[in-house]
């Protein structure tokens, strides 16, 4: 049997990492401050056990770095490229959405990028509106990328070795406040890219939602229960691919669809989720998330772009009434 242990979810990051650069000599790290161990913890001890070649502190130049990643993936690596946190990866946009994610393609498969950018996203508390975003929505919109949004430690182990694993661009997306929380892992179970989580079953409604929002959902849903509405909650873990036919077998048995995300409600990927099972399923559908607002510094401000289990709860209500 395979030992499972607690680890927080930087550790958990920590452990996927090493074990990627063990197995296969492609794999290096490079992003400012990675040598130290990354802003969050996340690359802890991995520079003196892999040196300096294979663990690379960067100047700070988000556009250099992200495109000495695509170079490094062109030449036959496989680089782990940390941005520090999505917002400051826009200085970087260009080399990710007119290289990276459009090489094979232009190509003819000649070239492959297998890169895998780890961007943490979310409302980091008390950082304000330029350190607090949620943009998982822009890169499920761009042909090429897959995007990964992991919520627990365990995943944020298993998903990211599939990443990395990956021939592909991969837009890496953990949240910013989870890197302390602890949980279980399994270092011997794979989740593939792609593949829901099921965590609460039941008939009232199905639930869906991915990162740090998933645990919101969760204490709302033992509300609920109390209630006596059962919900059917769903973590994507992965928004590009998504897997639909776990979505929309929910909404078919159970006729509702509640999409929940912290991200801006707006053109947020909810809605495509939404879109997709009201056309296949005709199920009753509703979206919750953050309003069109930037997050505020202030925690009066602050907490008027946050998704609460009470109002997620709420929303539950009306629809399964």
């Amino acid at each position: 049997m395979s030992a499972v242990n607690q680890l927080s979810y930087a550790d958990a990051a920590v452990r996927a990492v090493a074990h990627e650069m063990e197995t296969d000599p492609r794999v290096v790290v490079l992003g400012e401050d990675v040598g130290r161990g990354g802003i969050f913890g996340q690359y802890k001890g991995l520079q003196p056990r892999f040196g300096t070649n294979r663990i690379i502190d960067t100047p700070i130049s988000e556009a250099a770095i992200m495109g000495a990643g695509v170079g490094m993936a062109l030449a036959g690596l496989k680089p782990v490229v940390e941005m520090r946190v999505v917002d400051f990866a826009l200085c970087g946009m260009d080399e990710l959405v007119n290289q990276a994610a459009k090489n094979r393609f232009m190509f003819g498969g000649q070239g492959r990028v297998p890169l895998v950018a780890r961007m943490p996203g979310g409302i980091w508390d008390a950082s304000a509106a330029q350190h607090s975003q949620s943009l998982e929505a822009w890169f499920a919109h761009l042909p090429g990328v897959v995007v990964v949004c992991p919520s627990t430690p365990q995943d944020n182990f298993s998903l990211l070795r599939a990443a990395i694993a990956c021939e592909d661009p991969v837009v890496y997306i953990e949240h910013k406040a989870l890197w302390g929380t602890t949980g279980p892992v399994d270092e011997s179970l794979a989740v593939p890219l792609g593949c829901a989580a099921r965590l609460r079953t039941g008939d009232a409604l199905t639930m869906v939602s991915w990162s740090r929002q998933v645990q919101v959902c969760a204490a709302a849903c033992e509300t609920l229960a109390a209630e006596g509405i059962a919900v059917d909650l769903i973590d994507l873990r992965t928004l590009w691919p998504w897997d639909r036919e776990a979505v929309l077998d929910s909404c078919g048995r159970t006729g509702r669809l509640l999409v929940v995300h912290e991200a801006v409600q707006a053109a947020g990927f909810g809605a495509e989720v939404a879109a997709t099972a009201a056309e296949a399923t005709g199920c009753r559908i509703a979206r919750l998330g953050a309003p069109r607002i930037p997050v505020g510094y202030a925690p009066v401000l602050e907490a008027q772009s946050r998704v609460t289990a009470e109002a997620i709860a709420e929303a539950a209500r009306r629809l399964a009434g």
